[in-house]
């Protein structure tokens, strides 16, 4: 989603951003790993990417991460573009145009690339669920709970539906996270809905759960992790101080099916997801990072993508995160490397 509170316009100098060079990503690499809590170290972070242009398409406004089939990183742009990234350099590859039926631009923001190699995108303004094929064509819409479609249609709020997606281990259940919560609800109740993978290939509707969202936070983006639990970003903004960024890992096991409840708000005998925070990203050192904007620690921006790369030797997982800058002057686009164990 594309903060309100930190709009800005996008200055001259922005406009004139230069391609990414073959030099940028490792002049632009900190490398000194450190942990953030016992739980979560960073590696380094890259601003590389950071106000440039790829084939004449602005790099940047990145939404969601995905690792490819190939091996290479997919990074959505929520303004409508799919870029495929180097996995060593992050170097742009290739990029293509996303729309919806009529051919307008998608506010796309949960990615996920399926086992025969298709995407499954977001948009937060309906919202919706669409497959579309290496070469951006529809191929396929998901059904969607009425409750979580966007007033005055559902209860949603628009701009704040749909931001994480991610495909739980075995590629049968699709989840996609709510950012906030619908009317009726708890504000610091987010719904996360599931759907079941059908014979056909098709995906049905699935059981929903709750997810208990910190006070004044959202939720931009949620991963499987191998076992089937879920690491769960929580992120927020105040003017002046800037972004707040939390690591949850979360179990959805044991949650009830809130799908046939239509409000939640205190109601006894709901096990909601539980959650464990792995980090708060305040804590994490700043590796000689800077930021355009007030920050509480000057590596935070406005973190909204993450994905799974792999495992290290240690058996911690290999997770990397992205900001999206909006396009905005006052933010930076960067990729952050970090070391998990769940």
């Amino acid at each position: 989603m594309r903060l309100r509170t930190v709009l800005a316009t996008v200055t001259a100098a922005l406009a004139a951003a230069t391609c990414l060079t073959a030099a940028g990503p490792a002049a632009a690499n900190s490398r000194i790993g450190k942990a953030c809590s016992p739980s979560v170290s960073i590696d380094r972070f890259s601003d590389a990417l950071d106000k440039t242009t790829y084939q004449g398409s602005f790099v940047g406004n990145f939404s969601a991460l995905a690792v490819d089939r190939d091996g290479s990183i997919a990074a959505l742009e929520d303004r409508s573009s799919l870029f495929g990234l180097d996995p060593a350099t992050l170097a742009p590859k290739s990029v293509v145009p996303l729309a919806d039926e009529k051919g307008a631009a998608l506010d796309s923001e949960g990615l996920v690339i399926d086992r025969d190699g298709t995407r499954l995108i977001t948009s937060e303004t309906e919202p919706s669920i669409r497959r579309y094929s290496v070469d951006g064509k529809i191929l396929d819409r998901l059904p969607v709970p009425s409750a979580l479609l966007v007033a005055p249609a559902g209860r949603a709020t628009s701009n704040q539906t749909f931001e994480g997606l991610t495909l739980l281990p075995g590629g049968r259940t699709l989840l996609a996270s709510m950012e906030n919560a619908i009317s009726g609800d708890a504000t610091n109740t987010v719904r996360f809905q599931t759907w079941q993978r059908t014979k056909g290939g098709h995906f049905r509707l699935g059981a929903q759960y709750a997810y208990p969202v910190d006070s004044g936070l959202g939720v931009p983006e949620v991963q499987a992790t191998p076992d089937g639990r879920l690491l769960v970003l929580e992120r927020g903004f105040t003017s002046g101080v800037g972004n707040t960024v939390r690591l949850y890992l979360a179990d959805p096991r044991h949650a009830t099916d809130t799908s046939g409840i239509e409000n939640l708000t205190g109601r006894p005998g709901v096990r909601m997801i539980k959650k464990t925070l792995l980090t708060d990203m305040v804590t994490c050192p700043s590796l000689g990072a800077t930021a355009k904007q007030a920050q509480p620690n000057p590596l935070l921006d406005n973190i909204e993508g993450m994905t799974i790369t792999g495992r290290d030797a240690r058996g911690r997982l290999k997770v990397l995160l992205v900001s999206d800058d909006n396009q905005n002057a006052a933010q930076t686009t960067r990729f952050y490397y970090l070391r998990v164990r769940v």
